[in-house]
């Protein structure tokens, strides 16, 4: 039997050809085009034969480069009918990064989304001349350089296909009869908080096994839901939920412009959707700011609302007990009244349930968006372990854990509070580098998380913070930075923090305002707001954000508290390395570059 990815197209196309397979908008503001299945099956079998034509050979390896489009997905479907292993590079990728992994991974073909990554291409096929094609999935404004002889955009591609004689479809059936479970699909590199990104190797039978074991613990989809594709689909977590969706039969609305989601989600309103905690973030400080407008008597009303649903979805469904009628007949009054009003200002008047990872979510925006049910699925895990290894179940989750392990999946935590992972899901290793893999795996084939967490008397998993990311200061007091950057995650004047203190004597912080909220106080107390870096220095307003942040950290030990800020004027810069493609902070890096300004918090 060949590998569930590879065959997986062609048989929904079988079972349901005239139903949705994906829908896709190239423009804000333009029209949705939806394709079904048999069309879908049809256009991977055309890439598949162009891959073919293009000389690819079993095993090799293709490198794509874009944002999010359909035609990645058709790409890497049409790559697996030929045994061939996909390298997914995020779009805002520099060229340093772009060339390590291409050349790393041995990529022979390189597709692109659009003129953004076709510099990056071009000179990358300059110093390396063993490329034999790059592909430009989006041709709309790209002018190709006078010496480039190897680009070609879709359509040539696809004519490529299409034009392939009878005797390449046989090749591609003889791969297809040859493919085995520990064929490579994807060549993944993790974008890492220090050092040289890593090539983890993600099977089809990891592929296979992550599909399966989801199935067993998400039984809540159904036939009417559709997922939208809103994180990158070089991400670990959007990839593998693109692969179940398609396994699923689920339609997958592709959003090509993350700027855009706002204006995405209340175009489609999916009922599905892969999440980074920072999206909930955003969404629950729009939603508090819009309370905290209301009159008092509006207030005391959407607090008893949340009350009743806190009972409701928390105290009774979260654990399966019955809801008594009188909380069920309350609960109904404020969904109609206001919950649904709040879903429908989201864009999700209809949500099902939303995968959400990548970094802590603070238990406050869970209970809330649980308790006007919007059902947040925290969940763990790392491109390692193919996205999952724990998620809420539907009954019996714990808010404040990332739930329980995928059925299958063993877990354990090591002496040092090390958390350690084991099963079908996890890579065999990291590409063409030994010295990685003997530090990665335990000599009983556990791999080793680099996170710290402990587990539940139910089983679930508690993570602590990264074990590289814990520091000692000077006192010899260990604090887990993530814990109050994610707290803090909840204030509506604050965008971003990176967390200080590593030998150091007391806790400081690099603080990233929202300068909308920022500049909306200032205006309202006669603080000028024309220059951002003189309002950045401005006592007043340094000693306003202490006193938001002391909000914050009243429960925690006075060592774990922030004694001092610096407010920064920009964000941290995937550009310059200090955060990483899913937005965490690379805090060697951010020490490096705002060492100047640390050392001032600590003069005195």
């Amino acid at each position: 039997m060949p590998n569930y990815l590879v065959d997986i197209i062609d048989r929904n196309a079988a079972r349901f050809p005239k139903h949705e397979a994906y829908r896709f908008c190239w423009r804000k503001n333009g029209d949705w085009m939806s394709t079904p299945w048999e069309d879908f099956a049809s256009q991977v079998n055309t890439a598949a034969k162009a891959l073919c034509s293009l000389g690819l050979l079993e095993k090799d390896t293709v490198a794509i480069c874009s944002p999010n489009t359909p035609q990645i997905l058709i790409t890497e479907f049409g790559a697996f009918r030929n045994r061939i292993a996909c390298i997914p590079i995020y779009s805002s990728s520099v060229q340093a990064q772009f060339d390590f992994i291409v050349r790393d991974g041995n990529a022979k073909v390189i597709f692109i989304g659009d003129r953004h990554q076709y510099a990056m291409a071009y000179n990358h096929w300059k110093n390396n001349p063993q490329i034999k094609r790059i592909v430009v999935f989006k041709n709309e404004g790209l002018d190709l350089y006078d010496d480039d002889t190897v680009t070609i955009f879709w359509d040539d591609f696809v004519r490529l296909g299409m034009e392939a004689p009878e005797s390449v479809e046989k090749e591609i059936e003889g791969r297809i009869s040859r493919a085995l479970p520990d064929d490579m699909a994807t060549l993944i590199y993790t974008s890492g908080t220090t050092g040289e990104p890593k090539g983890v190797v993600i099977n089809h039978s990891n592929y296979d096994a992550t599909i399966a074991e989801h199935s067993k613990l998400l039984t809540g989809i159904r036939d009417t839901d559709i997922s939208m594709a809103f994180l990158p689909m070089s991400h670990i977590l959007e990839k593998a939920w693109s692969f179940f969706c398609v396994a699923r039969g689920i339609p997958v609305a592709v959003n090509y412009d993350p700027r855009v989601i706002t204006e995405t989600i209340h175009q489609v309103h999916p009922n599905l959707m892969c999440c980074v905690p920072r999206f909930w973030e955003k969404v629950y400080a729009g939603v508090r700011e819009k309370l905290e407008g209301m009159s008092k008597m509006q207030r005391l009303m959407v607090a008893r609302a949340l009350r009743c649903g806190k009972i409701r979805n928390l105290r009774y469904l979260r654990i399966g007990k019955k809801v008594p009628w009188h909380v069920e007949k309350e609960y109904k009054f404020w969904d109609r009244m206001l919950f649904s009003r709040l879903k429908h200002a989201v864009g999700i008047p209809d949500p099902n349930f939303y995968p959400t990872a990548g970094a802590p979510l603070s238990a406050r925006i869970c209970e809330f968006f649980r308790s006007i049910g919007i059902d947040i699925i925290i969940g763990y895990g790392l491109s390692e372990t193919t996205a999952t290894v724990s998620c809420f179940p539907d009954v019996g989750y714990q808010i404040g854990t990332v739930g329980v392990p995928l059925p299958g999946v063993k877990v354990r935590i090591d002496e040092n509070g090390e958390i350690l992972v084991k099963g079908p899901t996890v890579t065999p290793g990291y590409y063409n580098n030994p010295e990685a893999n003997e530090k990665a795996f335990t000599d009983d084939g556990y791999f080793r998380t680099g996170d710290a967490g402990y587990l539940t008397d139910d089983g679930a998993i508690v993570l602590t913070e990264r074990v590289k990311d814990l520091f000692k200061t000077s006192n010899g007091k260990y604090i887990a930075p993530q814990m109050m950057e994610s707290r803090l995650a909840e204030n509506k004047y604050i965008d971003e923090v990176a967390v200080i203190g590593d030998q150091r004597k007391y806790v400081t912080a690099l603080v990233v305002p929202n300068l909308s909220q920022l500049r909306a106080w200032a205006e309202q107390h006669k603080i000028p707001t024309d220059d951002t870096e003189t309002l950045m220095k401005n006592p007043v307003v340094i000693d306003f954000y202490m006193k938001e942040i002391q909000k914050h950290q009243k429960d925690i030990a006075d060592y774990e508290k922030i004694k001092r800020i610096t407010l920064l004027p920009n964000h941290f810069s995937i550009m310059n390395g200090e955060v990483t493609n899913t937005m965490k902070v690379r805090r060697p890096i951010v020490a490096r570059n705002y060492a100047a300004l640390i050392e001032k918090m600590y003069l005195d």
